[in-house]
């Protein structure tokens, strides 16, 4: 009975890896073995995903000796995993067909990844952690150079996979420093052993602490935090369009979950001695992100530095080490996958005579060419810079007033000045498709994928302030359950 429970709880993550096995069966045995054979069943596999998520019969709990979690949090940010996965899905349809990646194992790779991310979110231990960590990146190296006759693609894998793994390397020391001064790695048992040490006034010991910042070293790899960040901007560039959709989306969602569950679970009663490290990387993420992206041409790039800085203003919600934090981070996040899946529809249906376009300066006249494609630009664009009313706007609204409330006055202010400088170079784009002439027009309006993805992320951009309750409620209740755990 007990089994079955425990099955009962990881029923979405067993559920994609049965499916994906199916899904390298059906592409091996399938005479074109094209991305088409494998993308539409795994776009299913993913939605049957989300609906078993949503309508798991089981309660909240651990499962399979601690090393699995289920919780309101783990329930919202795997749904956003899953819908980043399927929007990026959506967005590769055409691309994989016309750019040499038309081969099956694209879609299989993708809906591994998103397994491993699931696993993520729902660590309850530092080896599951691991297991969950390694699942998502090994796959993420394979599509990141899966343009094989690409140079650019090749080296975007090949620097991906060598930082990332000196992250996991970093990330393992701390977790065997972790193990070996406080004589456990379940997330519980830890949380225990630091309540009691701090209860009783006793000081975290000097490896301990180490042990921790290796930890959170490795996980800022992972989200692209500042100083780890030197891989973003030429993967993004050197990654296939499609691929970098998805990067930009679903893997920092499930890394910035991971990265709250770790430091408000286990080293939560350690405050003290995080908090410090996370207010200067958010600083330090949200300066760079907002100056480094001004130079930038290639747009990819500027979407790499601009997640940087995104990156940044989520970390002031965990800065914060409040329930009003994680529900600022979460309602943050949301609105940050919504605002990369649009702008990266937009930039795949940068095309002229079937050439894919890159240079920011590919954008000027947009408005007299593809008017709609234009205004959803306009529109993301404005979200990101924080201009209200839309979500963008109240995505760092909600994290800096979990800042201000935890009397963290400084890095609030520095939150709001870096997103007035950031807003620069979003608004430049404005006016590129506004108030420019045309370079050389655009190929004709995006497909159905591309035009649906559109419509759907500048409606919810535009309209979050009519309807906030259900994303805010729902976050918070979500929050709750964490901090409850």
């Amino acid at each position: 009975m007990i089994a079955d429970l425990e099955l009962t709880r990881a029923l979405p993550e067993l559920f994609l890896a049965v499916a994906s096995m199916g899904l390298l069966m059906l592409g091996v045995f399938h005479k074109k073995g094209t991305a088409e054979t494998t993308l539409w069943p795994s776009v299913g596999v993913l939605t049957l995903a989300l609906l078993l998520l949503w309508f798991q019969p089981e309660p909240a709990g651990l499962a399979f000796n601690g090393l699995f979690v289920t919780d309101g949090f783990a329930t919202f940010m795997k749904s956003l995993v899953l819908i980043g996965a399927i929007g990026a899905m959506f967005l590769s349809l055409r691309y994989v067909a016309e750019q040499g990646m038309d081969r099956f194992e694209f879609p299989v790779l993708l809906v591994l990844s998103s397994l491993g991310m699931l696993m993520m979110i729902s660590a309850g231990n530092l080896m599951s952690l691991y297991v969950g960590l390694e699942l998502q990146s090994l796959a993420l190296y394979v599509v990141a150079a899966f343009r094989r006759d690409s140079q650019r693609s090749t080296e975007a894998g090949l620097k991906y996979f060598i930082l990332g793994a000196l992250s996991s390397a970093m990330l393992l020391y701390g977790c065997s420093l972790v193990y070996g001064f406080a004589g456990a790695t379940d997330f519980v048992v830890l949380a225990n052993v630091f309540e009691a040490a701090a209860a009783s006034g006793e000081a975290p010991s000097l490896g301990l602490i180490i042990g921790v910042v290796f930890v959170m070293a490795g996980l800022a790899f992972k989200i692209s935090a500042v100083p780890f960040h030197m891989w973003t901007p030429d993967v993004y560039e050197g990654a296939p369009t499609a691929v970098t959709a998805f990067f930009a989306t679903a893997p920092k969602v499930a890394a910035m979950a991971l990265f709250v569950r770790v430091l408000v679970g286990p080293f939560g009663d350690l405050i003290d001695q995080w908090q410090q490290i996370v207010i200067f990387i958010s600083i330090a993420s949200m300066t760079l992100g907002a100056f480094a992206a001004i130079q930038q041409t290639n747009i990819k790039r500027l979407m790499a530095y601009s997640s940087i800085g995104h990156m940044g203003y989520a970390l002031v919600g965990l800065a914060a080490g409040s329930e009003q934090g994680v529900q600022g981070i979460m309602i943050y996040m949301a609105i940050y996958l919504v605002m990369n899946l649009g702008t990266f529809a937009v930039i795949l249906s940068m095309r002229h005579q079937g050439r894919m376009l890159e240079g920011i300066d590919d954008l000027r006249g947009l408005s007299k060419t593809n008017p709609m494609v234009a205004l959803a630009m306009a529109i993301f664009m404005f979200s990101m810079a924080g201009i209200p009313p839309l979500a963008g706007f109240f995505g760092k609204l909600y994290v800096f007033m979990a800042a201000i409330n935890a009397e963290l006055y400084t890095l609030a202010v520095i939150g709001v000045l870096a997103s007035v400088v950031g807003a620069f170079y979003y608004l430049r784009i404005i006016k590129l498709m506004y108030f420019d002439e045309p370079v050389e027009s655009l190929d004709e309006p995006p497909g159905r994928p591309l035009g649906l993805v559109l419509l759907a992320t500048a409606v919810a951009i535009v309209f979050f302030f009519v309807v906030p309750g259900p994303l805010v409620e729902s976050a918070g209740s979500a929050a709750a359950s964490l901090f409850a755990g």
